[in-house]
């Protein structure tokens, strides 16, 4: 662990429950995230490997505290409650509880899905990748899948988006993400500027935080895009402080948009629209999906990249990408193709559609919350209850439900009861992995 800073230094070996630390995959400025294996033939339902994201919540000065727990409770209620096939999937949170090390006492830490790297990596080493279209269709879905269920991302830009095994894309690092409330959510006064809209470079904050719209999300999506397909940002300026003069300047109508004649000619339009001056001239929703998955060629295609290094040393590639970003090895990728019945955009309520969930195979699902293994109870709300609510009514025909709206009262679980008989499951009208198994099926 030398020669190199972290934000939580943790040594190998360490032990967090059932897993043991290895390797260090990636800082920043709150956390660090190490690679993890699970020792022991206990909990076979978690997977072998895993990323420990820590987050130093019991180690800094009071007012320090309350900012990571804050930035650390907004990650495990968002990770918590959805889960989408393009968002990294959370598998347990752990408070460390050892006096022996006081620099890790009470840190919290985060049990997450492990990638093999992340895109600034891949960027670093290759300005423009052959996979960057169909990477950035799946980064547009996961922003969509984010937005449909209520939520703003907050902090798009390449080192939050993971590169799993089988090529797919995964949105990841959800410290700044908030909850919608109407047409606006709250978040911390602070994001990456590069990525950051020009309406928010200065914001008025109060005493709940900044207000940011998804519009917000889908100005970092063009930014990215550019980068991905262009090699460059799409302001000008040698740093970041005067690309954000540059913002300004483009957002008060005194500088024009001039994007890099590199930018493919399918793209300009959808990165103009993405850059749009004005919040509400920029093109969101599932408008902005279909239109980058027809630049991408995977319009309504269950076809998805599959990433695989060219050269490697070591038999896992997440050790390769670990080396790129610490400074110590370069990686590149190549395209391939697999078939997954992943739809082209989220499902609507009425016409439930098939996806593919890793360990549970095919099913349909109503909202991507991705709930194969989520427990509901009377009483419980959001995205998960309403995904519920829709299979209930559409796929099983069940239309005593109440209203869609993602509140599980009596009637809902009335209707819970009322399928748990029928396909003779212990009518306990708690919706648990048995009983949303078989709501995933036909």
């Amino acid at each position: 662990m030398t020669g190199q800073s972290y934000a939580v230094p943790v040594p190998k070996g360490y032990r967090v429950g059932p897993w043991e630390v290895r390797e260090p995959l990636a800082s920043g400025a709150f956390a660090t995230v190490y690679a993890a294996r699970r020792t022991g033939a206990d909990e076979p339902e978690l997977p072998r490997r895993a990323a420990l994201k820590f987050l130093p919540t019991g180690t800094r000065t009071p007012r320090q505290l309350h900012h990571l727990r804050e930035l650390a409770e907004r990650e495990v209620e968002l990770l918590g409650r959805l889960r989408a096939p393009r968002l990294i999937r959370m598998y347990d949170t752990v408070t460390v509880d050892d006096p022996h090390h006081p620099e890790l006492d009470g840190a919290t830490v985060l049990v997450l899905e492990q990638a093999e790297g992340a895109l600034d990596a891949v960027l670093e080493q290759t300005p423009k990748p052959e996979a960057g279209p169909a990477l950035l269709a799946q980064i547009c879905a996961g922003l969509h899948q984010l937005h449909h269920a209520g939520w703003v991302h907050g902090d798009l830009k390449p080192a939050n988006v993971l590169l799993m095994a089988d090529g797919s894309v995964r949105l990841a690092d959800f410290n700044l993400a908030a909850e919608l409330e109407g047409t606006h959510a709250y978040a911390p006064a602070f994001a990456t500027r590069d990525y950051t809209p020009p309406e928010l470079l200065w914001p008025e904050i109060d005493e709940r935080g900044t207000r940011i719209r998804p519009s917000a999300d889908v100005w970092a999506f063009g930014v990215l895009a550019h980068l991905v397909l262009a090699g460059s940002f799409p302001l000008p300026g040698g740093t970041t402080e005067a690309r954000c003069d540059a913002a300004t300047r483009y957002a008060r109508g005194t500088e024009e948009l001039r994007l890099s004649p590199e930018l493919p000619e399918a793209w300009r339009e959808i990165v103009t629209d993405c850059l749009a001056r004005t919040h509400a001239e920029r093109v969101t929703g599932e408008a902005l999906l279909r239109r980058v998955e027809q630049a991408a060629g995977t319009l309504r295609s269950a076809r998805l990249p599959r990433l695989r290094p060219r050269r490697w040393k070591r038999p896992v590639l997440v050790a390769a990408v670990a080396a790129a970003v610490l400074g110590a090895g370069t990686v590149t990728y190549t395209l391939r193709d697999r078939t997954a019945p992943v739809a082209a955009a989220p499902p609507t309520c009425e016409k439930p559609a098939v996806y593919e969930d890793t360990k549970y195979g095919r099913g349909y699902t109503a909202g991507w919350s991705s709930t194969w293994d989520f427990t509901l109870r009377r009483g419980d709300g959001g995205s998960q209850v309403r995904e519920l609510q829709c299979l209930l009514r559409h796929l099983h025909g069940i239309t005593e439900v109440g209203e869609v709206d993602g509140d599980f009262g009596p009637l809902t679980h009335g209707a819970v009861l009322t399928f748990q008989k029928r396909t003779e499951l212990d009518a306990d009208g708690i919706v648990g992995p048995g009983t949303w198994r078989a709501l995933r099926k036909a």
